[in-house]
């Protein structure tokens, strides 16, 4: 594995950089505060390429990798969490399109997505009974001459209600003879599609600026051409997609923890106790060295699970690790950086405050804390 990044690499880092420091962070709290959709500031990202990191040139994308995807979410978090995820997203759906989608599936959807002329895309796994557990999935999906008719609810849907098109699980085969995920499909929704229904924005703890929104589909009609990848294949397509959200998710918290440590290094430059600067103070300095000790550790083991993917070589477990250590370890950066602020750290003036809020949800979605440890466990016992 190279610690150096190479000019690709290098350049998608810096103009994600650049472009979230200029463009993204000035308004990220006013993004927070309105709950206001990122949709300007995502039309910029997919003018840059960034909407569809490591989708093939060919269909629009970037094709600049992992890694490099890996690196500008970091980027694009540190400015604002809530932008990041639905970056995120939308690139995971352009991915498993790419990945699993026919050519004229590929043609159709991948270009929209990275053009920006879709705002995001939607993946549509969780239902109100079935998290963790996508094998608990209630929502069907049943043939009717060349079409495919959907009925059931999906929950937790990032971009929902602005999403051009929406990747969506459903149950095709009999539940008792292909019980548990054997006989889940995926397919393609589009936006406007008749029997499509977006449920009310839900008002979220952080991540504010990104649309959640329950979906329900009452006789949803779909072509045949809709289904993505094989009958009953969608769990395959769900966990080949979970490993690179992962991915991620894990580099979003890294961005989040990043920004927490650099106001804490300003503000304990800045702010004076006792006649001198907080920075002297040791207790400051041991928290402030705990939280650039964390941040690269998480940012290591993100790097070695976008890497392993990028060279086609199993990354499931070291996403999942990637994936738990970082969101817990932004948990605990934040809190110091809260606790560095002081009664600041607990007012909306300063970012710390928003920093925590986002930071929480990072140990829920793409699989909670609890389904890493049982991915991690797991493959140390087989």
């Amino acid at each position: 594995m190279e610690f150096s990044l190479n000019e690709t690499q290098a350049m998608v880092q810096k103009m994600a950089r650049e472009y979230a420091t200029r463009v993204i962070a000035p308004v990220a709290s006013a993004m927070d505060r309105l709950e206001r959709f990122p949709r300007a500031e995502l039309k910029g990202l997919a003018e840059l390429g960034l909407m569809a990191v490591n989708v093939p040139v060919e269909l629009g994308g970037a094709g600049a990798g992992p890694v490099a995807y890996a690196l500008a979410m970091q980027e694009v978090a540190r400015a604002c969490a809530a932008t990041a995820v639905t970056m995120a997203v939308t690139n995971m759906v352009g991915e498993i399109i790419a990945a699993f989608g026919t050519d004229t599936q590929k043609k159709k959807y991948c270009p929209r997505l990275a053009s920006g002329e879709f705002v995001a895309g939607s993946f549509g796994l969780s239902e109100p009974e079935a998290g963790s557990d996508p094998g608990g999935m209630r929502t069907t999906a049943i043939e009717d001459g060349d079409e495919w008719v959907i009925n059931g609810q999906k929950q937790w849907i990032t971009s929902g209600a602005y999403a051009g098109v929406i990747v969506v699980w459903a149950r095709t085969g009999d539940r008792e003879k292909l019980p548990g995920h054997r006989g889940i499909s995926c397919f393609l929704v589009e936006a406007g599609t008749p029997g499509l229904k977006i449920g009310k924005a839900e008002d979220k703890m952080g991540i504010r600026g990104s649309n959640t929104v329950g979906l329900t589909f009452d006789d949803c009609r779909v072509p045949s051409s809709a289904l993505l990848g094989q009958l009953h294949g969608g769990f395959k397509i769900a966990m080949t997609a979970l490993d690179g959200g992962r991915i991620g998710v894990s580099s979003q918290a890294i961005g989040i923890a990043r920004a927490a440590l650099e106001e804490s290094v300003q503000y304990a430059r800045d702010r004076r106790q006792f006649d001198k600067p907080l920075f002297e103070f040791q207790a400051t300095q041991h928290k402030l060295a705990d939280m650039q000790v964390d941040i690269d550790a998480s940012h290591l083991l993100a790097m070695r699970a976008a890497w392993l993917k990028e060279h086609g070589r199993s990354f499931s477990r070291e996403a999942s690790m990637a994936k738990l250590y970082s969101t817990e370890m932004v948990q605990r950066v934040c809190n110091k950086a809260v606790q560095i602020h002081g009664g600041y750290g607990y007012i909306r003036e300063f970012a710390a405050e928003r920093h925590l809020r986002d930071a929480r949800v990072t140990t829920i979605y793409e699989g909670t804390s609890e389904v890493q440890r049982i991915v991690i466990a797991r493959s140390l016992l087989s």
